[in-house]
């Protein structure tokens, strides 16, 4: 006889599940009402759907912590419907996205805002930083307790739009001011402003961003910025670390900082990625030769670096072909963030614990998430399913994204991500996303 003392809305059979211990178990997971409920043999049990998964990865939902959707004010490079749908077609089950938008969101009425877009837009879940402004510091603790707000971002670098706070005394206003987690893009202003009129007396060309952009100019911001951290004791979190000093910078300071690399940095180098895509290879902070990849590899096999983040930054390929220095920086990432690493794992630089790590525990526990990053009973049940054998090609034409191109652009990856499933209900299938967006407000405790 069929056991009906329990039911559910969803059961996985025969799944490689891996698990919080660093474990990986052949055992089926069922769910209801959005929870991860049960974890076993769950043979002859009653569920709306059952899908046989033998031979397919389970891992928590993936959590891409930096990405820039656009939305409101610049919705020709991408917007959050876009945004997510490429997230949930890449495996990605959450999203933290950045304040650099027109207006920024530096107030209760534009994160609001955004939140409200979200709830009737987003195909993952979602959460929104708040940008840090000279004006706005007094407003800081009300504004990141509004529900769903990840966190403060601090551009000490100029970069796309207009957030900006460069100096010593308001950075450190700013740490001890704020109570959740400070994400930093980390360049010293006065520096890129030196760097800048040095430049613009030469012929420059895209091969010389990393030379305007240099290290000095990362570096130079970091040690500001632990510096602030141990005077406020308060904890931050430097993003898309582009040097191998920082990494050494960030060894020896983890009680203060905590760090992220992205995609992009562990994969491509300088001179070659410019010389092969020109200013599709732009970013800030840039990309550097592979002294500096090798540095950043080195942060992730030590641990040094505890997130890989996307840095997803849309604009349409006909402002990307804008002649350097007007051509803007920034690149696609959030859909192929988890094919990217899985290559990666599958060519050896990784394993798929150091990657679950990384993309799942991890932003949860420096974020504080609620109820997500791991496979447990009571969990949400965000789920990121994974065929470690797959082959797949990307193309621009693949990419969700508004901007419709990426700097993959026909590379060929082994390992992809083939079902998502986001509060318990099936987002991606087969890379297809069902049309209805699911994402809800991700929940924080403080």
């Amino acid at each position: 006889m069929t056991d009906t003392s329990q039911r559910f809305d969803l059961i996985l059979r025969n799944a490689k599940v891996l698990l919080p211990n660093d474990k990986i178990e052949e055992i089926d997971i069922g769910i209801a009402d959005s929870k991860i409920t049960s974890l076993g043999d769950l043979n002859g049990k009653v569920s709306i759907k059952t899908l046989d998964i033998k031979g397919l990865l389970v891992i928590p939902g993936v959590i891409d912590t930096q990405v820039h959707f656009r939305e409101p004010g610049l919705t020709h490079k991408e917007d959050i419907f876009h945004g997510t749908k490429g997230a949930a077609l890449g495996g990605v089950t959450s999203i933290f996205e950045m304040p650099n938008t027109k207006p920024p969101t530096t107030n209760i009425s534009e994160l609001r805002h955004k939140f409200e877009i979200a709830k009737e837009n987003a195909f993952c879940n979602y959460s929104f930083f708040v940008g840090a402004t000279k004006d706005n510091i007094d407003d800081l603790n009300k504004l990141e307790n509004f529900p769903g707000c990840c966190g403060v971002k601090i551009f000490m670098g100029s970069s796309t739009g207009d957030l900006l706070v460069e100096d010593d005394r308001n950075i450190l206003k700013i740490l001890k001011s704020v109570k959740k987690m400070i994400a930093v893009h980390s360049e010293d202003e006065y520096r890129l402003k030196e760097r800048k009129e040095n430049f613009s007396k030469k012929s420059i060309s895209v091969l010389d961003h990393p030379h305007l952009r240099d290290v000095e100019s990362a570096v130079k911001s970091t040690k500001r910025l632990l510096n602030a951290a141990n005077i406020s004791k308060k904890k931050i979190h430097i993003l898309h670390l582009s040097t191998s000093d920082e990494v050494d910078l960030l060894r020896s300071n983890k009680n203060v900082a905590t760090c992220e690399a992205t995609p992009q940095h562990l994969f491509f180098s300088a001179p070659e990625c410019y010389e092969k895509l020109g200013s599709l290879a732009q970013m800030n902070p840039p990309i550097r030769d592979f002294s500096h990849t090798k540095g950043i590899w080195k942060g992730v096999s030590d641990q040094v670096i505890d997130i890989i983040g996307s840095d997803h930054a849309p604009h349409t390929i006909e402002e990307k072909r804008k002649k350097y220095p007007d051509s803007p920086s920034g690149m696609t990432g959030v859909q192929t963030l988890l094919p990217i690493m899985l290559d990666f794992v599958n060519k050896k630089k990784l394993s798929i614990f150091d990657l679950v790590r990384l993309v799942c525990s991890n932003p949860c526990k420096i974020y504080n998430v609620v109820n997500k990053g791991q496979i447990s009973l009571g969990f949400d049940a965000d789920l990121t399913v994974i065929d470690m054998e797959k082959k797949f090609t990307i193309t621009d034409d693949w990419i969700q994204s508004k901007s419709k191109w990426t700097p993959y652009n026909n590379y060929t990856v082994k390992g992809m991500p083939v079902l998502t499933i986001i509060n318990g209900k099936l987002v991606m299938s087969d890379n297809e996303v069902l049309p209805n967006p699911e994402g809800k407000k991700i929940n924080f405790k403080y």
